[in-house]
């Protein structure tokens, strides 16, 4: 399971490279992308089924409407790719390669515990002899329906208008 966290963590820095070093609007617009489901992913591998699935449908809703925003104004009928630039394809290369150094020489020694989640608090499910006291979903559930329903449908009916209003903005 870290191994995977690893290699998902590694993931998740390729898409923030992919944004920060963006040499089109539309590649930053995947890069939030590619990043907002690697960090689902992640928060899924931690458990937290209810809260991957809730960011996975609001944020990239959100970055669905932005990215298709950024699409529709910026539009190029040759966009530069990483591989046009290779000064900026180096330097991503040379990231991807150093964050798998780490992750190497991590490996290498395995006494080394890179991370310690036992003191997170109450958002996450106590683990006594396999047999869990409630399950992970219904901690999620609670904490929309008390506090954040407005904030949902708030959320909702903005990605709603903003499909329209892109709809409208790229019709010809």
């Amino acid at each position: 399971m870290t191994n995977y966290m690893f290699i998902l963590s590694l993931l998740f820095l390729a898409g923030c490279l992919g944004l920060a070093l963006k040499p089109s609007p539309i590649y930053g617009g995947f890069g939030l992308i590619v990043s907002g489901c690697i960090g689902c992913l992640m928060v899924l591998g931690f458990g937290g089924s209810f809260l991957g699935l809730m960011v996975f449908l609001i944020y990239l809703g959100g970055m669905l409407v932005v990215f298709g925003y950024t699409t529709a104004m910026a539009t190029e009928e040759y966009p530069e790719t990483w591989g046009s630039n290779w000064f900026i394809f180096g330097f991503f290369v040379l990231g991807l390669f150093m964050e798998l150094v780490v992750f190497y020489l991590l490996n290498l020694n395995d006494k080394v515990e890179l991370v310690d989640f036992n003191s997170l608090g109450d958002w996450l499910m106590y683990e006594i002899d396999d047999v869990g006291v409630m399950l992970e979903g219904g901690i999620g559930v609670a904490g929309m329906y008390s506090c954040a329903t407005w904030m949902m449908v708030v959320a909702g009916w903005s990605l709603f208008a903003g499909i329209f209003i892109i709809i409208e903005i790229t019709r010809d």
